[in-house]
């Protein structure tokens, strides 16, 4: 019995040597390491956004680039001004001079300046005080009351600091820029904003193509410069949009494209020379589209081609819808207005127009503006010698395209399309310019009085109060 014991317990005893060799000196080791803490984990986020400071830009060297060029512009207008006792008794009327305020940007070193046309109208008396407090007289190159903008000479006896033209087409939104004028004669103001959008038509005829900014702009600034980072012409400021009178955070700038090319023509024609594309039309959206029948809802719809115009000429046709101006996107009217208004007669654009559900390019050459919207009558233009001669007329304006809203009258009246008119208010007219001379200077108070030949030759006259 002892034996069988101690045979168990050898026996036991060599296991366990034996296993616990093979723990030691065979079994690979395993480490565990247990941490206990009380802190809270911590979340980081997960996006890979380096998270650096944001940099203010620095408007300092623009600013005073800007300012330098910019003036101030004083109008000394003679007015007969409200009558007093002592003028009603002694039947005379004392003349009064009164002044009105506003900018100019110097555009080069031999003292041109640009302004808004508003600004030196009916001036009897123009000066302009730099930022060195140097005042000068200023003459009037030339203006053009369509654009707002006016072209005046000074002569210094030096060379003028002044901004260089910038491409307004080039222009962001949300890009900075600096507003630089004189409001409310407080001299030498600058204010910074964003663009806050491009091509904005304040008219309602998408006959305006501004750049609307959030720079603050009082009375006093229209003719300023609007200015970009690099200190760059971007714009001239011309209008605010108020209920006040004074800023509410919406203020307007004529495209620094559109007033260089109105300059331009100012110092080497004397005038302005308008090209125009041709066409009228609107901007599509849903609502006009689905009136239209048209899948589309962005871009231009051709509703009509003035006949020998550059779009009739190149072969733009009703029902075509204008997609891009030189590789510019058009979605409202005031975006092909604005592209247009920087250039003049001969220049050529490029439109991409989508035709029956396929897009084509087709080049057109802008030409001069021979076309006018009477008032009642409708589309006129300038009438050709076959026009003339067809209806035995030796002058006059043909009527292209009836008022909607009187189509019917002059239908019931014998007059078409293709009438000629030859005289408003007894002034002879031969061409649109004659008829807005006698439209602008017809009294409101005065009936209109058209004489016009129809289309069997015969003369008529028409009268509206």
């Amino acid at each position: 019995m002892k034996k069988i014991l101690s045979l168990v317990l050898v026996s036991a005893l060599g296991g366990a040597l034996t296993l616990g060799a093979y723990k030691i000196f065979v079994e690979p080791k395993s480490e565990f390491v247990v941490t206990t803490s009380n802190t809270a984990p911590a979340f980081l986020p997960t996006s890979n956004v380096n998270n650096l400071a944001y940099e203010t830009p620095d408007f300092t060297v623009a600013a005073e680039n800007a300012v330098n060029a910019v003036v101030h512009v004083k109008n000394v207008s003679i007015s007969s001004g409200q009558l007093t006792l002592q003028d009603l008794f002694s039947g005379r009327s004392t003349p009064r001079a009164q002044m009105g305020t506003g900018s100019g940007v110097i555009i080069n070193a031999d003292g041109y300046i640009i302004t808004n046309n508003h600004v030196i109208n009916n001036s009897d008396e123009l000066s302009v005080t730099l930022n060195n407090n140097k005042t000068y007289k200023a003459e009037i190159v030339g203006t053009d009351p369509k654009t707002d903008i006016a072209l005046l000479k000074i002569k210094a006896d030096e060379d003028l600091p002044f901004v260089t033209f910038a491409d307004s087409d080039q222009a962001k939104i949300g890009e900075w820029v600096l507003a630089v004028g004189n409001p409310f004669n407080l001299t030498s103001t600058v204010t910074a904003g964003i663009i806050s959008a491009k091509a904005r038509d304040l008219s309602g005829t998408s006959s305006q193509s501004f750049i609307q900014t959030d720079a603050a702009v009082n009375p006093g600034n229209s003719g300023g410069a609007l200015v970009n980072t690099q200190g760059e012409l971007i714009g001239i400021n011309t209008a605010i949009s108020s209920q006040t009178g004074s800023y509410i955070g919406y203020s307007f700038a004529v495209p620094s494209n559109i007033a260089r090319r109105v300059i331009e023509d100012i110092m080497e024609f004397g005038n302005v020379q308008n090209g125009i594309l041709g066409i009228s039309g609107g901007s599509l959206n849903s609502a006009f589209s689905e009136k239209l029948g048209v899948n589309d809802t962005e871009g231009i719809y051709v509703d009509s081609v003035v006949e020998e115009s550059g779009a009739d000429n190149a072969g733009v046709k009703r029902g075509d819808i204008i997609k891009e101006i030189d590789n510019v996107k058009v979605s409202k009217f005031a975006d092909l207005t604005g592209h247009i208004g920087a250039k003049r007669i001969g220049d050529r654009v490029s439109l991409k127009v989508s035709r029956d559900g396929s897009i084509k390019t087709i080049d057109v050459i802008l030409t001069k503006n021979e076309t006018l919207t009477m008032p009642l009558v409708g589309l006129v233009k300038n009438a050709k010698q076959e026009d003339l001669k067809k209806l035995k007329a030796s002058n006059g304006l043909k009527i292209i395209e009836l008022d909607e809203k009187y189509a019917d009258y002059w239908k019931n009246n014998g007059i078409q399309k293709g009438a000629i008119i030859t005289s408003i208010n007894d002034i002879k007219i031969n061409s649109i310019e004659d008829a807005q001379e006698a439209l602008k200077n017809k009294s409101p108070y005065e009936p209109l009085r058209i004489e016009l030949i129809n289309s069997k030759g015969e003369k008529e006259r028409y009268n509206f109060r």
